[in-house]
């Protein structure tokens, strides 16, 4: 069978023309004439029948350019921003952008770097959602790494400024490259007040909690941001965590939410731990989370008061002293830097 060519679509001819801004032709097909008729959308007619005008292009802002480095402490990646260079009234926005692994760089979150009154200087850490954190061991570290390395600092031991407070960095270094870092992460608080969750006495150690009709015992520790460490007698291998990790971490006790550690301690020195992280959901590493396990496992008498944390991205060191201070030592990589064309 024979077949007879279509005219061409009027759309094809409207972009023709719309670009020409040329007479239309008297031989032009029937189609194109009722396709830029006299009113139709987009086009305007000129004084002169058969001209056409471009209409005007609306003006669309320029994307703001935002160089960042992509760092990760145990593979908890963070996209770490300095200040300067970050739009300061779209910060969460920009830190869910840029977090999305399909359209951003992809990230557990952003963080910021700038200068402090009160520090050498300060860090502040938003989630992959947007919300704002109060601390992250695993971005202090990388912090640290990223101040010494871009020549900010030529200090191995500093201090910085986050929403928990002041945090003392030491830097180990060889080469000129940032090897680990140990960072003071302070006291944990322990008060139900300091947390915060709501829950009566004076401390939440070894206590039950429901979630989705099963029976927990957990205890509750702040280091700087809420944690609930959860044991697990069975092991983590068979844990669910995308299911059940969203049920603790919106549990009615915690009014702002709540980081959630499942622990199985293999020795008087060694804990594994898996992580749902507040925000983020489950990260391969917690540097705050694997402070508060060791807390909290010492506070049941499970451990030693220095321990190996073995996270899904790695190892941490971490040791409550005698002076009540937590101390958590690991390392600190950077990926990659570029520019993030945000807007």
């Amino acid at each position: 069978m024979q077949m007879t060519p279509s005219p061409a679509p009027p759309s094809a001819s409207l972009a023709l023309l719309h670009c020409s801004g040329s007479r239309l032709p008297e031989a032009a097909p029937s189609a194109w004439r009722s396709a830029v008729s006299p009113g139709s959308a987009g086009i305007e007619w000129g004084d002169r029948a058969g001209i056409l005008r471009t209409p005007r292009k609306e003006v669309t802002p320029s994307p703001i350019v935002v160089p960042f480095t992509k760092m990760h402490g145990l593979g908890n990646d963070y996209i770490y921003v300095e200040e300067p260079h970050a739009p300061a009234a779209n910060l969460a926005s920009l830190a869910v952008a840029v977090s999305d692994r399909h359209f951003g760089v992809g990230s557990d979150g952003l963080v910021l770097i700038g200068p402090s009154r009160k520090a050498d200087f300060r860090m502040r850490i938003f989630n992959a959602d947007g919300s704002e954190a109060e601390m992250c061991g695993n971005a202090a570290r990388c912090v640290g790494k990223y101040l010494y390395e871009n020549g900010l600092t030529d200090k191995r031991e500093l201090t910085l400024e986050t929403l928990a407070g002041i945090r003392n960095l030491r830097l180990l270094v060889e080469n000129s490259i940032v090897k680990r870092v140990s960072v003071d992460m302070g006291e944990p608080r322990l008060a139900p007040h300091d947390i915060p969750m709501c829950a009566e006495g004076n401390r939440f150690i070894n206590r039950s909690i429901t979630v989705d009709g099963g029976q927990y015992r957990a205890t509750a520790v702040s280091m700087g941001n809420p944690h609930l460490v959860v044991p697990m007698l069975q092991g983590l291998d068979g844990l669910d965590l995308k299911r059940i990790g969203p049920l603790f971490e919106r549990h009615t006790l915690f009014p702002q939410g709540v980081n959630t550690e499942f622990v199985e301690v293999r020795g008087r020195r060694h804990i594994r731990m898996r992580v749902w992280e507040r925000g983020s959901g489950e990260t391969m590493a917690c540097g705050t989370g694997a402070c508060a396990a060791l807390v909290a496992c010492v506070l049941n008498g499970l451990t030693d008061r220095k321990a190996v944390v073995e996270l899904p991205g790695g190892d941490l060191i971490v040791e409550w002293d005698d002076h009540d201070v937590v101390h958590m030592t690991g390392e600190a990589r950077t990926v990659c830097s570029g520019e993030y064309y945000f807007g």
